[in-house]
């Protein structure tokens, strides 16, 4: 029982943001983020080159972890793991032996694409006791859109 709740709790948080997308940059990240610190003789050999891998890396965990926690940076959040992703191809390893990178490229695609979810019918946003035009109160008449149609953006984009 308890760890149903939790379940549908998490899954409830999950749904409301883009937790692939930050999940699969912060693996890119940590990925980038990871060869460089290698032993200490392999570091030193490795000299100033390291530290763009290392920084990119962290900076692409930081862009995966905050838009679970500020799902409305998502858009911005997609377009620079994308880029940082690609610079990584040039600057880190060959972006991690190129896994870094195309995982960094589709965390970006999938945080960038991500739209909220319409609420569902019979959440308590839409039983309201307004009437409309015909008389019938909100929460009896038929509804227009499908619960599957998503939100519009507060950022202007399109779908």
């Amino acid at each position: 029982m308890l760890l149903t709740r939790h379940r549908t709790r998490f899954r409830r948080w999950r749904r409301s943001r883009p937790f692939w997308g930050g999940l699969v940059t912060a693996l890119a990240g940590a990925e980038i983020c990871a060869l460089p610190l290698a032993p200490l003789k392999v570091m030193l050999a490795q000299g100033v080159a390291g530290v763009p891998s290392v920084l990119m890396g962290l900076v692409m965990v930081v862009l995966g972890v905050s838009v679970w926690f500020a799902p409305h940076y998502r858009t911005l959040a997609g377009i620079v793991t994308t880029l940082i992703a690609a610079f990584a191809l040039v600057l880190s390893n060959l972006g991690g032996f190129l896994v870094g990178t195309l995982l960094g490229i589709l965390g970006g695609g999938l945080m960038f694409a991500w739209q909220p979810g319409a609420p569902r019918p019979g959440t308590p946003a839409e039983e309201t006791t307004e009437s409309d035009a015909t008389g019938r109160s909100a929460s009896s008449a038929p509804h227009d859109t499908p619960s599957h149609a998503p939100l519009s953006d507060p950022q202007g984009a399109q779908p």
